[in-house]
């Protein structure tokens, strides 16, 4: 959209309105800020209050989906100064993700075994209670 002096410049969102759609608590968003996890550095109204735009937002739902996913927050940090850097860095990050997919992948063989486990003891109960007399 344009306006009469030209361009209009890209709608901004509070640190409220991110917190509700990321899920992050205030206090989160301005964790990862201070960790310099965030790609970009957040820009600052006239009061000093913080405005992100809809790519902070889709940056921060990544972290958040990375870190739900049990990466540490220093290779989060890591993997932000990678794509901070740019064309040249491509290597290291498909490393750096190939190298989280296997710990995910890991985590949910231990997830499986474990739900077998489990299904197995339900099962075991169920029967012994089933063959209780009424």
């Amino acid at each position: 959209m344009s306006t009469p002096n030209g361009p209009a410049a890209p709608a901004t969102l509070s640190i409220g309105q991110v917190a509700a759609r990321t899920g992050l608590s205030v206090h989160a968003l301005r964790f990862y800020e201070r960790e310099g996890i965030l790609a970009d550095p957040v820009r600052r109204e006239g009061g000093g209050r913080r405005r992100y735009t809809e790519g902070d937002v889709e940056w921060l739902t990544l972290c958040v989906v990375l870190r739900g996913s049990g990466m540490p927050i220093p290779e989060i940090r890591r993997y932000t100064e990678l794509a901070r850097t740019g064309a040249g860095t491509e290597p290291a990050r498909l490393a750096l993700l190939r190298a989280h997919e296997q710990r995910v992948l890991d985590q949910l063989a231990e997830l499986h075994r474990s739900l077998d486990i489990v299904r197995h003891k339900v099962a075991v109960y169920e029967d012994y209670l089933d063959s209780l007399p009424d």
